[in-house]
């Protein structure tokens, strides 16, 4: 557990040294500028990360057509955002238009396709991390901020083992300064 959390804890760092200098509020990137989020803006930038990750997903697997892990990460996407939804009309929050095309870039190579992944991973990851942090969050939102957090450090494992798969450096990690999906 408490690897865990130190790993959380890096990650969360490197996230939001790179939030700022997306200066978008949307999805993760705008949920890690913010000192403080309330219970409809956590909701919100989830669903909006969400959504930004299916598009750049489904943009790079059109694009470059690395089917694995891209397709199943697709759909757990889906899973995702399904998962969400019934929070917003739970607790009165207006769902959200999926803008998420608009914050999307086309990598420039396969390699970079792994390490965009990798990027969104790092920031999900972070975002859901912190939300959790607030002690009044309700049970199910929390219990899906969980299971949504769990699903995202499965992503990235397999982002981090596609990426080395296709440099052929299994040693190799990205560090931070990598692209981010979001203009």
């Amino acid at each position: 557990m408490m690897r865990r959390l130190a790993r959380l804890g890096l990650l969360f760092f490197v996230a939001t040294l790179a939030a700022p200098l997306m200066a978008q509020d949307f999805g993760a990137a705008g949920a890690l500028s913010r000192t403080s989020v309330n219970l409809e803006e956590m909701l919100v930038y989830a669903l909006q990360d969400e959504y930004l990750a299916r598009a750049e997903y489904e943009l790079i697997l059109d694009e470059w057509g690395i089917q694995r892990p891209f397709a199943n990460i697709i759909r757990s996407e889906e899973r995702h955002i399904a998962a969400l939804i019934p929070l917003f009309s739970r607790y009165g929050v207006d769902l959200p238009e999926d803008t998420a095309a608009q914050h999307v870039i086309l990598p420039s190579s396969r390699e970079e396709a792994f390490e965009i992944g990798i990027h969104a991973e790092v920031e999900n990851i972070a975002m859901y991390a912190m939300f959790l942090e607030q002690n009044d969050l309700p049970r199910d939102v929390r219990n899906v901020f969980e299971g949504l957090l769990r699903g995202s450090e499965n992503h990235l494992r397999a982002f981090e083992q596609g990426l080395a798969a296709e440099t052929g450096d299994a040693g190799r990690v990205p560090r931070g300064g990598r692209p981010s999906r979001s203009r």
